[in-house]
């Protein structure tokens, strides 16, 4: 909690609610610090200046919940569906997962995706945004995309061009989409 992150402050600004320290959180915090102190070998200190700013980490929106950290037990947190997470990936990654598996569960796999590409060597967008724009009219609920590469290794300058969508629509588009890219002679 440095005088740069406003994130605490604003969050409970836009939902016209005061921050307040969330006894969880503060639980948290509270065992993190004794751990640290344990580990460096000196004794707990809960009312020294550095502890008690350390509880800012964990002053949140009224009403707000908890997201675990399993990297270092300072929790993010969450208001209704909008979620709050350190920048630091490997924080990140384990608390969104958290969510992911803890809050959405019920939606995994409910719209499975599948995407197949090709690699169009020497591919130019521009001409190739008639028949993208052709397999996404053609093919409700499919997307294409186009990824250019300039200097890749093995294919050189090139653009994986592909179809993403519900398993069972993507085997036709696809096929439409390599046949007008096999119309046009591009190199695949």
């Amino acid at each position: 909690a440095t005088p740069d992150d406003h994130t605490r402050a604003c969050a409970a600004q836009a939902l016209g609610v005061p921050l307040v320290l969330h006894p969880q959180a503060r639980a948290l915090i509270d065992e993190r610090m004794r751990e640290v102190a344990a580990e460096q070998g000196v004794a707990y200190e809960p009312e020294r200046t550095d502890n008690v700013q350390r509880l800012q980490m964990g002053m949140f929106p009224t009403g707000a919940q908890i997201v675990p950290n399993p990297f270092n037990k300072i929790p993010g947190f969450s208001v209704g569906h909008v979620h709050f997470v350190p920048g630091f990936p490997v924080m990140a990654h384990p608390m969104i997962e958290w969510l992911l598996d803890q809050r959405y569960g019920s939606l995994h796999g409910s719209q499975a995706q599948q995407e197949r590409s090709v690699i169009v060597r020497r591919g130019i967008e521009s001409v190739l945004t008639p028949l993208m724009e052709d397999v996404e009219a053609r093919f409700p609920g499919v997307r294409v995309f186009s990824l250019p590469s300039v200097e890749h290794p093995v294919h050189g300058r090139h653009i994986e061009l592909g179809v993403k969508g519900a398993p069972e629509a993507i085997g036709h588009a696809f096929a439409h989409l390599r046949a007008g890219l096999v119309a046009m002679k591009a190199d695949l």
